[in-house]
């Protein structure tokens, strides 16, 4: 369970990137977060994994205020929280084997991971991973040399092999056509229902959202304007969270996201 309690960041430069937001995520739910750009989605996601430092309110992940942690403590988090990123985060001149294999850095210890001193059982893991999200074929060949879809789905492998609770996706289709989106989002899905993870994902694109989500979070300057079931969800439920008419090509996500959140 992850509880967000009266939750507010301010940059050092002043600017607001949440403003107290109350969110209680229970195991197991797929949840995708909308809003406009700058609208504080990835503020949201990265405040779960302390990639951004809340200035107020609490913040639970199975119980303990996250924003208590440092050193070891932050270390033990972001070994159980996942996370998948718009750009893939790979280390290109390195097999796909390699990147799917360094998500059990956490658990293995740098030292181990720079001699590749990984376990049998965690390189059957890698591997079956990369079968999850069929990709295996293309186990010895760098990230570089595959195609933005085929990078993504690495990432997401290199999720699992990482073993978490939970898993945050900021923009995981951001870079992608229509059909490789709709291909990465339903391996997040199908993970998601197999393995019972939490997954967050933000999405600009609301079709998708609708698609996948079990519940939807609308954002708008900070704040959650809307909660609630994707059955709940229609045009006008976009239209609050956007504060504007849903235009086809809101539909299409036309919105991409350039700017920090």
């Amino acid at each position: 369970m992850i509880t967000f309690k009266d939750l507010s960041l301010v940059y050092p430069n002043g600017t607001p990137g949440l403003k107290n937001v109350n969110v209680t995520i229970n195991e197991g739910e797929f949840v995708v977060i909308v809003g406009l750009s700058g609208a504080g989605k990835s503020t949201f996601i990265r405040s779960i994994n302390r990639m951004v430092s809340p200035t107020e309110g609490e913040l639970y992940v199975e119980d303990e205020n996250v924003l208590d942690l440092k050193g070891k403590g932050l270390r033990k988090l972001r070994t159980k929280v996942g996370m998948i990123f718009q750009n893939y985060n790979l280390v290109n001149r390195s097999s796909v084997f390699k990147n799917t294999i360094s998500g059990r850095l956490g658990h293995t210890g740098t030292l181990r991971s720079i001699f590749n001193l990984y376990s049998k059982q965690d390189k059957l893991r890698a591997y079956e991973n990369l079968k999850r999200v069929n990709i295996e074929e293309y186990i010895y060949q760098r990230a570089d040399q595959l195609s933005g879809g085929q990078q993504q789905r690495v990432s997401i492998a290199r999720v699992l092999t990482q073993d978490p609770k939970l898993i945050l996706a900021d923009e995981p289709v951001a870079s992608l056509d229509p059909p490789t989106s709709h291909q990465v989002m339903q391996y997040l899905k199908k993970v998601n229902q197999e393995d019972n993870i939490t997954t967050i994902v933000n999405l600009h694109f609301i079709d998708m959202a609708m698609e996948y989500a079990d519940r939807i979070i609308g954002m708008r300057d900070g704040e959650v304007v809307f909660d609630g079931p994707v059955s709940e969800v229609n045009e006008k439920t976009f239209e609050q969270i956007y504060n504007r008419p849903i235009r086809e090509d809101d539909l299409r996500g036309s919105d991409s996201d350039d700017g920090e959140e």
